[in-house]
């Protein structure tokens, strides 16, 4: 869908929000469990639209780092934040990370969390993952809400697999990639092919397929992946170069029908 001419500003405004609270965090004047300012007031505090707030909240949210309870308020995240100095994000600008190597990554790990997902995920856990694919079906037409959508689906499946040390890796890559990715999300042409993709990685976890689950979820990060490098052409040549395996689906479609 094509942009329009104030969708620029108020991207800016948004990642003005995202910066403004990163510093807070960082200086220590917002420190885990505070509650930030009402919506209106800290809008107002800005100089920016109530719209752009929540499009920066949201980003921020999606990242953990802010916890958004409806009818309550907005929360920094009670665990450590994402935007530390020794946080992924950073130690690859550091370190020169390439976004295919931590691609490569969070493939290895996220095949086999959402094979533990499907074996040890609760019905709060599958409950919670039909909301997000309903949401992202919803917010085709708006790339960026999709992609909030798209993290917290992501989340949940790494929290399903029961084992929190996996889940705290998944966050930290996922987390850097959704900060550069955000950056790039409206260039999307199609985000029906993923949105299928997440409901098929989701029935194979309800129905308790793990070897399922695991190959669908290796597919989708495989066409993330290539969707990633064509909204964001400088990353074409290192996509390209990088070793990529043969698309699963196939094989996937033999052993599940």
């Amino acid at each position: 869908m094509p942009r329009t001419k104030q969708e620029e500003p108020n991207t800016h405004r948004a990642t003005q929000v995202v910066n403004h609270i990163r510093a807070l965090i960082e200086n220590g004047a917002l420190q885990p469990g505070d509650k930030i300012p009402p919506e209106r007031e800290f809008a107002r505090s800005l100089k920016i639209s109530r719209a752009s707030l929540r499009t920066g909240i949201g980003y921020l949210a999606a990242m953990g780092v802010m916890k958004v309870r409806h009818g309550v308020g907005t929360f920094v995240a009670d665990g450590p934040a994402e935007f530390g100095q020794t946080s992924l994000s950073f130690m690859g600008a550091l370190h020169g990370f390439q976004s295919w190597q931590m691609f490569e990554a969070r493939i290895i790990l996220e095949r086999q969390v959402a094979a533990l997902a499907a074996e040890r995920g609760k019905e709060e856990h599958h409950a919670a993952l039909a909301e997000e694919v309903a949401e992202m079906f919803a917010s085709m037409n708006t790339p960026s809400e999709y992609l909030i959508h798209d993290v917290r689906f992501h989340r949940i499946i790494s929290q399903a697999s029961g084992n929190p040390i996996l889940a705290a890796l998944v966050e930290t890559i996922t987390s850097a990639l959704y900060d550069k990715r955000r950056k790039t999300v409206e260039r999307s042409t199609d985000l029906r092919e993923s949105a299928e993709m997440h409901r098929e990685i989701y029935r194979a976890i309800r129905a308790r397929k793990p070897v399922e689950a695991g190959q669908l979820m290796e597919e989708h990060l495989r066409l993330a992946q290539a969707a990633q490098s064509v909204e964001s052409p400088t990353e074409r040549k290192a996509l390209s170069a990088s070793s990529r395996p043969r698309s699963v689906r196939a094989e996937a479609r033999i052993q599940t029908s």
